[in-house]
């Protein structure tokens, strides 16, 4: 059977990310896709090999979008002012692709080089913005998984609207990073 003019990977891995994001990973399915492309399931077959193939593909183009998202906020700063701005960055990509988000939060397989790939860069780009505060390697570790949990729980507490009490939480998002920031200082002093 031969494809369906029209009908490509590219186009197939955009429509399930525009589900993703507006209906949640949940609703990425074949049969959500086919019907908002107005075809019929089996043709995505002709592209894909099945639903964790394309969850492979979504979580890849979370990562790139989201180190392009952390590049662009750090772009041409240093220190405090790019790990403020980094962090900022990390928010506004969980809010505007909360569902491609989600995919981007597992470790990638071993042996999936395009995936390790991928999530190195965005651990060498953190690992950049960490290296003005003169830490250890190990430290350095601790304050990327430590960076990650903030930005995270923060992100994914945002998404389940769990913020209800009187403070704004954007003034908490900013003493978390400001308690950060004074942590590093401390320990790469």
């Amino acid at each position: 059977m031969s494809p369906r003019v029209g009908l490509d990977l590219l186009t197939i891995i955009n429509t399930a990310a525009e589900i993703a994001d507006t209906d949640g990973v949940d609703n990425v399915t074949l049969a959500a896709i086919a019907r908002k492309l107005n075809v019929r399931s089996p043709s995505l077959f002709n592209h894909i090999q099945g639903l964790p193939e394309l969850k492979r593909h979504l979580s890849l183009r979370g990562l790139t979008l989201l180190n392009e998202k952390l590049t662009e906020a750090a772009k041409g700063k240093m220190k405090d002012e790019a790990l403020i701005s980094m962090a900022y960055g990390y928010l506004e990509f969980s809010r505007e692709h909360n569902g491609l988000y989600d995919l981007t939060l597992s470790a990638p397989e071993p042996n999936d080089e395009e995936m390790q790939t991928a999530s190195r860069k965005i651990i060498q780009l953190l690992s950049n913005i960490l290296s003005d505060y003169h830490l250890t390697n190990e430290n350095t570790i601790h304050a990327i998984r430590a960076l990650r949990s903030i930005l995270h729980g923060f992100s994914s507490l945002e998404q389940k609207q769990a913020f209800n009490l009187a403070v704004e939480p954007e003034e908490s998002f900013q003493v978390l990073i400001a308690g950060f920031i004074s942590y590093l200082n401390q320990l790469g002093s």
